[in-house]
């Protein structure tokens, strides 16, 4: 009897922790990192309204809700392109939003550096300074130009705008002359007239033209390549973040689409939010009809156009910002995993 006790209870008693295992596995675990531990995702962005998708995605909570509560967001606010694909290549970044060129630099170097989905096509005007005697692209031989940085993609958008006209980037008065600052030094240096023209993202070449500064001379639509139809705000992740958290990943780009569908169906409530992100981002609020002004001038897509950015990186081969590109041209096919983004907009 006592025998029979004894297997009846150890019965019970595997058979309570087989059910208490079935029942922990069933929480949502599964290798998902929204049922793991609690983690941070650390994202950069750049501190311009072309990153609207970003500020929404922050400020409306669409970031927070898709990425789960166990995770912790940390946003990093960088000043130019450059700075922040070199933060992602390290480490300090996990996945952020970003302009193309300081990318493909990045990823040649690197090679642990992908591009995920897109955000925003086009958003930046040509500028040009009132009393320089420039009114066309033609005219800017033998000027100052300005553009964000070095290798940025505002500079390879003006290096083939200058190509259409049959002009160079000189260091002499044959051709234009670039000088990199930032956006708000340019303001300041066209007032000092030591700047002729820059090409610059929203809302700076409109800001510039509304204070009398100066006038737009080649519209954001205008702005090569594919007359503003390119890829100026995209979303990129390091190659470890991917490969560790792809479904925090593709939670990032649900939100992102959450975002761009927030601006197209409620713009007069979108001013607010960019604003309010970019005041904790830089300190500074900016006027509620430069935001409209700018949000008028951007076109906001998950779509990647590969062919474009790959016309973008011949040009910074041309110009030496790609070192070491081979007879065969430069193999951008690694730089690309769009397979989340297809998930997603397949409502997956």
């Amino acid at each position: 009897m006592f025998k029979k006790a004894a297997y009846s209870s150890l019965a019970i008693v595997l058979i309570l922790t087989l059910l208490s295992g079935c029942g922990s596995s069933g929480s949502g675990n599964n290798g998902s990192s929204k049922s793991a531990d609690p983690i941070t995702v650390k994202i950069g962005l750049l501190k311009n309204v072309t990153h609207a998708p970003a500020f929404v995605a922050i400020k409306k909570g669409y970031l927070q809700d898709r990425l789960g509560a166990n995770v912790k967001i940390e946003v990093q606010g960088f000043n130019n392109g450059s700075d922040l694909s070199t933060a992602m290549a390290t480490g300090q970044i996990d996945i952020g939003y970003v302009g193309p060129s300081p990318v493909i630099n990045q990823y040649v170097r690197s090679k642990n550096i992908k591009i995920l989905s897109g955000a925003n096509n086009g958003g930046a005007v040509l500028v040009v300074r009132k009393g320089s005697g420039v009114t066309s692209v033609k005219d800017l031989a033998g000027k100052l130009v300005a553009i964000p940085t070095k290798g940025s993609t505002n500079e390879i958008s003006l290096r083939l705008l200058l190509q259409e006209q049959g002009l160079k980037v000189t260091t002499d008065k044959s051709g234009a002359q670039l000088i990199a600052m930032a956006p708000a030094d340019t303001l300041t240096a066209m007032k000092q007239g030591q700047v002729d023209a820059a090409l610059l993202p929203e809302p700076w070449g409109t800001q510039i033209a509304n204070e009398g500064i100066g006038d737009i001379a080649v519209e954001w639509d205008q702005i090569p390549p594919n007359k503003g139809n390119y890829p100026l705000t995209i979303i990129v992740s390091s190659d470890d973040f991917l490969k560790d958290h792809r479904d925090l990943a593709k939670s990032v780009l649900h939100a992102n689409e959450d975002a761009i569908k927030f601006i197209k169906d409620s713009p007069d409530d979108t001013y607010s939010l960019v604003g309010d992100e970019l005041k904790e981002l830089t300190g500074k609020g900016l006027d509620a009809e430069l935001i409209k002004a700018t949000l008028s001038h951007l076109s906001l897509t998950t779509n990647i156009d590969q062919d474009a950015l790959k016309t973008m990186a011949q040009v910074a081969v041309d110009a030496g910002y790609v070192k070491g590109v081979g007879a065969d041209g430069l193999d951008l096919a690694g730089m690309y995993d769009l397979s989340l983004l297809k998930e997603t907009q397949e409502g997956k």
